[in-house]
């Protein structure tokens, strides 16, 4: 990543940190906020739809109230909504309802969409009286990329972490022989026996780690960040 690239998204992060603690403080009477999220792979058309059913049933409610609150969101979304031909590559989110102001004595109408700084993965339609920014605001934990090892008599595991997802490249098991043999085993010769097993079951996992975490070509980790 270059610098440039490097400062963009910075501020990309920035922005979005400052937008979710703003989102976060809102709060509305009833169910008058919409929180929309649409991963990249999804389509216009069929959020289009949804908010279409989402408009006539909420037409059916019974406190008139309410009803004008939700609806009157759920246009909002829809206006924001055509905007956009297609889903953007990282998908969209679009926050909108009646909230109430600072004192808590007047109301106003707020409508915020943007596409995040990476793609995110959830789908969420939700009315409630507050903003849910649950999914965006992982999107600000860390990019980088750890390797594991978890290694015990039984056998190994590899595996990668970044963020709050856990991934298992790979595993084996494994039979190691007890300490202490029994019988004829017992003595010298087990113990030789057994620090050969362990010597092997070692260097397996070792070469393991190296052709899972290491590019040959560079020496360097292939972990990515």
């Amino acid at each position: 990543m270059s610098d440039v690239d490097e400062a963009d998204k910075n501020i990309a992060i920035w922005k979005m940190k400052n937008l979710i603690k703003e989102l976060e403080a809102a709060r509305g009477n009833g169910t008058s906020m919409i929180s929309l999220i649409i991963p990249p792979r999804d389509q216009i058309s069929r959020v289009t739809k949804m908010l279409e059913d989402e408009f006539e049933t909420t037409s059916k409610m019974k406190s008139r109230v309410n009803r004008q609150y939700v609806l009157g969101a759920i246009t909002s979304a829809q206006q924001r909504l055509m905007r956009y031909n297609k889903v953007p590559p990282n998908g969209l989110v679009i926050y909108t309802g009646t909230i109430l102001t600072d004192d808590g004595k007047k109301e106003k109408k707020v409508t915020k969409d943007f596409e995040p700084f990476k793609p995110i993965k959830d789908s969420l339609y939700l009315c409630d009286n507050k903003f849910h920014t649950e999914a965006v605001s992982e999107l600000l934990e860390s990019d980088d990329m750890f390797g594991f090892i978890i290694m015990d008599v039984n056998g190994t595991l590899f595996g990668t972490l970044s963020g709050n997802t856990r991934e298992v490249v790979h595993k084996f098991t494994e039979d190691l022989p007890m300490k202490h043999g029994r019988g004829k085993q017992s003595g010298f010769p087990f113990a030789a026996f057994h620090m050969e097993k362990r010597h092997k079951y070692v260097r397996k996992t070792a070469e393991l780690a190296t052709q899972l975490y290491i590019n040959p070509a560079t020496g360097q980790s292939n972990l990515k960040s």
